[in-house]
């Protein structure tokens, strides 16, 4: 079970862009995800006319590991870790490590 999903609110904890809280947009493979703002990189783009596209520089996001964010606790307002817990029908949800609240989606 991944325990950082799209659309979490995350605190990026190491690199370039520590201390930045953005959005997850997505995951790339099993242990990368695409943050929102984060890890941006210039592209030089050429023009495309078949596909309508001008050339010029670009801004995009890059993927950054998993193990560079940790998820964002409203309650306490800093960054926390997630555990998962099992209810008795087998059922797995996510909770905050610190406090032990399920994480709403």
């Amino acid at each position: 079970m991944n325990k950082i999903h799209k659309g979490d609110e995350v605190i990026v904890i190491t690199g370039a862009d520590k201390g930045r809280r953005a959005k997850v947009l997505g995951r790339q493979g099993t242990e990368h995800l695409i943050v929102e703002g984060v890890n941006l990189v210039k592209r030089h783009t050429r023009p495309n006319p078949m596909r309508n596209e001008n050339g010029g520089i670009v801004s995009k996001e890059m993927p950054i590991h998993q193990s560079n964010v940790a998820i964002f606790n409203p309650a306490t307002g800093k960054a926390d870790r997630v555990g998962v817990r099992v209810a008795e029908d087998g059922a797995k949800t996510r909770v905050f490590r610190s406090s032990g609240e399920e994480i709403k989606v």
